[in-house]
């Protein structure tokens, strides 16, 4: 397994909230789709970790690291193997 790891300024905190019931719905779509997490860690940032059957179907979800969505930008987007999980 691999996982999408993205880090996020959260420029609005209500649009980011709205604007993942589309992420979370079009992810739980995509191929190899296994879980997903998003954290808020305070008022200002955040970070998702996305989880995928293999590294090709990580590679090819992952957003672009200089991307935004509804009320965030992303500062960093990494992808790594899964090598346990609990």
């Amino acid at each position: 397994m691999h996982a999408v790891v993205v880090e996020v300024d959260i420029d609005d905190a209500d649009a980011a909230r709205q604007g993942l019931v589309d992420v979370v719905s079009n992810l739980r779509a995509a191929p190899g789709f296994v879980a997903g997490y998003w954290i808020r860690l305070d008022d200002g940032h955040g970070t998702s970790v996305v989880v995928f059957e293999s590294e090709a179907q990580a590679r090819a979800t992952a957003p672009q690291a200089d991307g935004t969505a509804p009320g965030v930008t992303m500062t960093s987007v990494e992808i790594g193997e899964v090598l346990a999980s609990a």
